[in-house]
């Protein structure tokens, strides 16, 4: 495929992705995850509830409204509803369908508490194949954690590296590639912490991809906000969140990059929603990026614990969904 062609493909991805007042439901949890969550509710962690579930979310009615892409995992990106499989199913609703293709994460030898995200080997087939599939876009997502010493510079720079290698494959397959360098919020730090840190590993990120030959316009950053750590002793309000996260991205996040969809990492839905309005009401005046929402727990909270894997409860969890992406879609309403 010609160069321009690929730019093309890539190009209208993102403006789809990036379409005003509309974010990202990430439904790309591993199987250990979706157990965690299932658990919570008492439900079986069988295929069939897998997949009744996902269902559950992409077939909300109106959800496109308000909802521009998601993010599959491995099997959900081959099971079906009415005969079609998800992803065909998402982009006639006018949905982009994306597919998470990291492998997860293993501890760093000799790096104590540190981890890297594998998934690099076989990477080009399996992009190839999810491209047929359906999907457009890619997600890889790296953790980094805050303590004393921590992050090493080794477990960043290994990190990076493997993001920039998935962002340049997943560009020579005409996917979008979401790189994730995601910053921990456990721990005691205070939000001057994850401001440094998080300035830091983006620095070392696009440092990386630029390295590899990465098109900046041609991709999108997931990422958390600059929040203080879930213990500590100095929580910092809605503004000091929007000043030190926007502060922290004008410093290391490069212009070119179309926009930023934001991670809830850990936070309750109602707090992922009131600082994401406060970011982007910060941000109207002075952020090169379009802002948006990339939520998973964050979107997701509010129909499991309604549906509790009884069908009887399906319309009402859809619209436990479609209530929490609405209230998202509003937060961005500012940029």
């Amino acid at each position: 495929m010609a160069i321009q062609d690929s730019t093309t493909i890539m190009a209208e991805t993102i403006r789809a992705i990036l379409a005003p007042r509309k974010g990202i439901l990430a439904a790309d949890e591993s199987f250990p995850t979706i157990k965690k969550r299932f658990d919570s509710v008492k439900v079986e962690s069988t295929e069939e509830n897998r997949r009744a579930y996902r269902e559950l979310l992409f077939t909300t009615p109106n959800l496109e409204r308000y909802i521009s892409g998601v993010i599959l995992f491995d099997e959900t990106v081959r099971q079906s509803t009415g005969g079609k499989t998800f992803p065909p199913y998402l982009t006639a609703r006018g949905i982009v369908p994306g597919i998470k293709v990291d492998g997860g994460t293993v501890e760093l030898p000799g790096l104590k508490k540190e981890k890297v995200t594998q998934g690099l080997d076989g990477l080009s087939k399996r992009l190839k194949e999810y491209y047929e599939l359906g999907a457009r876009f890619t997600k890889w997502r790296a953790v980094f954690t805050i303590g004393p010493g921590l992050p090493s510079h080794a477990a960043t720079a290994a990190n990076a590296h493997a993001l920039a290698r998935f962002a340049a494959a997943s560009q020579s397959e005409n996917l979008v590639p979401i790189v994730e360098p995601e910053v921990l919020m456990n721990g005691e730090h205070a939000i001057e912490d994850c401001e440094r840190v998080t300035e830091t590993t983006l620095r070392m990120v696009f440092a990386a991809l630029v390295e590899q030959g990465v098109v900046l316009e041609n991709m999108l950053l997931k990422c958390g906000m600059v929040l203080a750590g879930d213990k500590s002793r100095t929580p910092a309000d809605d503004a000091a969140v929007a000043r030190a996260t926007l502060l922290c991205f004008r410093r290391s996040v490069p212009a070119a990059v179309p926009g930023i969809v934001f991670l809830s990492g850990g936070q309750s839905s109602d707090d992922a929603t009131r600082r994401l309005a406060a970011i982007c009401a910060e941000g109207k005046s002075n952020a090169p990026w379009k802002l948006s929402f990339s939520y998973g727990r964050a979107l997701q909270d509010d129909p499991l614990h309604t549906w509790k894997g009884s069908s009887a409860n399906v319309a009402s969890a859809q619209q436990a969904l479609l209530s929490r992406a609405e209230k998202n879609s509003a937060a961005l309403s500012d940029h």
